[in-house]
């Protein structure tokens, strides 16, 4: 399979993914969701991409997946509401953010099945009844 190729797939699969996640927060009425897990994941899919195919030998991929989990925490502390009587807001859909962004990184670097598990942990946490968790 010629690299380009499979490198669309991964972006692919890194936008389908996200979008797992997001349709539940979305449907749950959340700040954050479909588009914004979806690109998410792309943008981490993507940049993942570029660490390994696009500068070659003079880019270290895992500096670049940290600097992912880094500047995506910004994103996902932007959503993090803190509302009178000191009730805290948003602290799961932060969380989504972040793992999401993780997913990408996965996708990005080819890491399918370690992916689509990632995804499925997420989305059972989410639907899981407020009772147990």
């Amino acid at each position: 399979m010629p690299i380009e190729l499979e490198m669309v797939l991964r972006l692919l699969l890194a936008a389908a993914l996200g979008a797992i996640i997001g349709y539940q927060r979305e449907r749950a009425g959340k700040q954050a969701g479909l588009r914004t897990h979806i690109l998410i994941s792309v943008g981490a899919a993507l940049i993942s991409l570029l660490s390994i195919y696009g500068f070659g030998a003079a880019s270290d991929p895992a500096r670049v997946a940290a600097g992912v989990v880094v500047g995506v925490g910004f994103l996902g502390a932007g959503v993090i509401l803190h509302r009178q009587g000191g009730i805290v807001a948003g602290l799961t859909t932060a969380a989504t953010i972040w793992v999401v962004a993780g997913i990408g990184l996965a996708a990005g670097t080819g890491l399918y099945i370690v992916a689509a598990v990632a995804t499925a942990l997420v989305l059972g946490v989410l639907i899981m009844p407020r009772w147990i968790g």
